[in-house]
């Protein structure tokens, strides 16, 4: 399994020399699809949202196709998601993106998909694939209806905690029963099946 899990998206040549080695193509012959789906729940202006995907149109990708799990069936998405080499998931409320990963069912999926795939994880998109959600934020937002289920079980794919956008108060550090990597905008974990390597331009800390 490879995954890249960032902080701040592709931000800088470190993390997209860790993306080309997990990749293993020139960009130009690889497909990604962009799951924009925490962002739905997020109110205001989306320059972030914006900034990733300019950068994956800056890096030359052969198709950049956006998969809104929460907006569209199964039939839908999955065949659009296994013609993806790269699976990137983007940033927002990372509850909401949990959610929609368990109700649509790409959360039973996505293991089998990343025998093939290389999964990119922006800020919720890199929470939701540890074992747990809960320093997500302070407070639990409403999904969609507040009677549905809200999960802090994240998917379990690695066996640590992430802590995203360190030096920003909105995160803040909590204690866990697992590692946790606290990474800024410029770092990213990167996994590469048992093999996981920090890579950097910025701060980030192992607790």
């Amino acid at each position: 399994m490879k995954l890249l899990l960032t902080s701040g998206g592709i931000s800088n040549q470190t993390i997209i020399d860790a993306l080309k080695d997990l990749a293993q193509k020139p960009f130009d012959q690889l497909n990604v699809a962009f799951i924009p789906t925490a962002a739905n729940l997020e109110a205001g202006d989306k320059w972030w949202l914006i900034k990733d995907l300019q950068n994956c149109k800056n890096l030359g990708f052969a198709e950049i196709d956006i998969v809104d799990i929460s907006a569209l069936p199964k039939e839908v998405w999955l065949p659009r998601l296994n013609i993806a080499d790269i699976i990137m998931v983007g940033g927002g409320n990372t509850y909401h993106l949990m959610y929609w990963f368990y109700k649509s069912g790409l959360s039973e999926i996505l293991p089998d998909l990343l025998k093939t795939k290389v999964y990119v994880g922006i800020s919720a998109g890199s929470l939701v694939v540890t074992p747990s959600i809960v320093n997500a934020n302070s407070e639990k937002q409403p999904v969609i209806d507040i009677n549905e289920t809200i999960y802090d079980d994240g998917l379990g794919l690695v066996d640590f905690m992430v802590e995203p956008h360190i030096n920003n108060s909105y995160f803040p550090e909590l204690n866990f029963d697992y590692p946790v990597y606290a990474i800024d905008d410029n770092s990213a974990i990167k996994i590469d099946n048992k093999n996981i390597t920090i890579v950097s331009e910025g701060q980030w800390k192992l607790f």
